[in-house]
Order: structure tokens, then C-alpha cells, then sequence
């Protein structure tokens, strides 16, 4: 009787243990129809999910340097400024190839605008290189590559020349981490124009602010022949860390791909924005 009861126990575990290999099987089948793990880029890892296909894109856009964005090694980490490791590495499906600095700077809305200021140098549009601090202080990158400073007392800013010209990367660099000072997502709030959900493109935002809000940047989008479209989405956190591509934990099939919300409500692994949400870059 006993080994007829061990015998069937075992049979039973034997099952369990193969119905758990087929849904492990199908997971990793869905993860192999939308991720190439030896893509170097954005469009080279990620492909759109069946029935999709990306979108076009101007040559020489933000859309399209976004997409063309390096990542680093498959499996790589998220890391902090301080090079630990973030708690939670569950979340990302992978990590941009661009440093974090090394300082509690570069978060949330930092990354967004880290992005789209890389993006204007390497195109070597300066003057579109400019951003409101938090108290309203216009900040361009022109003045700073001219030689100006700032001089930041109590909630007032001004200006004053050096007579010391800086056109490096490195000075850029300086001039990106007094944005993410004095800058952030409320400051972003009052710049960026909003966007309709239906007329969502890449390198739109989703940005709530507050104190901390929070924002993601859309990477890079996919669209059917029903018109439906999908996109990319990553971020940075808090404390600065690694810009990273979310996962989609909602819908595992298609992930790391999110659908347009069509209820109104987005949900990523650490925030929740609705379709009120999203604002746009603008050249000025």
C-alpha cells in the first residue's frame, strides 16, 4: 500500500512539475517573440509584438535617436549613483548604455531631460538646450557655453560671467547636473505642452508632478492595421540610478511592450499615470 501511495505521490509530483515547465516554456516563448538578447539597441533588442510593426520616423528625429539608443549587456543591472545595486531588478527588461553620474542627481524627470539634451548636443542645436528651475529661473546652455555661472541665493538665481568660454562634454555634463538641482517634475509640469492620447508619439512623457512625482519617457513605438499602437517605456528612480526599460508585469505577452491605455489609466511596476499624463518636448 505504501509503495502504491509513493508511487502515485511521485506520478503526481512528476505532473505538477511538467505542467509548471509548460507554463515556464511559454513564458519564456512569449519573451522570445518580442526580445533579441543580443540587440546593442533599442530597435535591434526589442521587437514589436505579432501583428505590429514599429512606426516610421523621420531621419535625424529624437524618435529616432531614442530608438537607436546603445543598451548594455543582456541581464546587466540597475544601479544606483553609488554603484550598489537597485533592491528590486525584477522590474527592468533592460538598461541604456549612458552613465548615471555620480552624485543623488539624475532621477526620474532628470533622465528625461538627460535624454532629450543628449540628443540636441550630438546635433549640435545648443539653443535648444534650455530649462526652467523649479522658481522659474531660465537656464540655457548657450549662456553656460559662453562662460556664464549662476549664483544661487536662498530662492533667487542670477547670472555672472567668468569671461571663460567651455565647449566641452565635460562642461555639458556640469551644466546637466545643475539642471537636475534646481529642475524636476514640477518645473517640467508648467514647460512641456500636453498631449492627447491618440496622438501620443515617441519621446512624449508621462509626467506627474509633485514632490517627488514621477516621469517616464516613451522610447520607441509600434502600431497594427488596426491603427492600435504599443510602445517602450523606461525610466530612472529614486535614488538616481541606471535608465532603464520597464517590464510590463500587466501583460507578460507582450512585454516589455505596453499597449495605449485605452481606460485612461497606465500602470508600470512603479507608478501609475493616467492619459492626462502626457506632455511633449518642443523645440524653442
Amino acid at each position: 500500500m505504501f509503495r502504491l501511495f509513493a508511487l502515485f505521490g511521485f506520478g503526481f509530483v512528476l505532473m505538477v512539475f511538467q505542467c509548471q515547465n509548460k507554463k515556464i516554456d511559454k513564458d519564456i516563448f512569449r519573451q522570445i517573440q518580442t526580445v533579441q538578447p543580443e540587440g546593442k539597441t533599442v530597435q535591434e533588442r526589442f521587437i514589436p509584438p505579432k501583428g505590429y510593426t514599429r512606426i516610421k520616423v523621420a531621419k535625424g528625429s529624437f524618435p529616432e535617436y531614442l530608438r537607436q539608443l546603445p543598451l548594455l549587456e543582456k541581464n546587466a543591472p540597475v544601479l544606483l549613483y553609488n554603484g550598489e545595486m537597485k533592491a528590486d531588478q525584477n522590474i527592468h527588461a533592460a538598461v541604456l548604455d549612458i552613465d548615471v553620474g555620480n552624485r543623488d542627481l539624475q532621477q526620474c524627470a532628470d533622465a528625461c531631460m538627460r535624454l532629450w539634451a543628449e540628443y540636441n548636443y550630438r546635433k549640435k542645436d545648443f539653443d535648444a538646450i534650455h530649462f526652467n528651475f523649479t522658481n522659474g529661473f531660465y537656464f540655457d546652455y548657450p549662456n553656460w557655453r559662453q562662460g556664464k555661472r549662476i549664483i544661487v541665493k536662498e530662492n533667487k538665481v542670477n547670472w555672472y560671467h567668468t569671461g571663460k568660454t567651455n565647449t566641452s562634454y565635460q562642461g555639458f555634463r556640469k551644466y546637466m547636473d545643475l539642471v537636475f538641482s534646481y529642475a524636476g517634475t514640477w518645473s517640467l509640469s508648467q514647460d512641456l505642452e500636453r498631449v492627447k492620447p491618440e496622438e501620443i508619439e515617441i519621446g512624449n512623457l508621462f509626467l506627474q508632478a509633485g514632490n517627488p512625482g514621477h516621469a517616464i519617457i516613451v522610447l520607441d513605438m509600434a502600431t497594427n492595421e488596426k491603427g492600435e499602437k504599443c510602445m517602450l517605456l523606461a525610466q530612472s528612480y529614486m535614488p538616481a540610478q541606471s535608465i532603464h526599460i520597464l517590464k510590463n508585469m500587466q501583460e507578460l505577452e507582450i512585454s516589455p511592450w505596453y499597449r495605449i491605455p485605452k481606460e485612461g489609466v497606465l500602470r508600470t511596476p512603479e507608478w501609475t499615470f493616467t492619459t492626462n499624463d502626457i506632455r511633449k518636448f518642443t523645440q524653442k
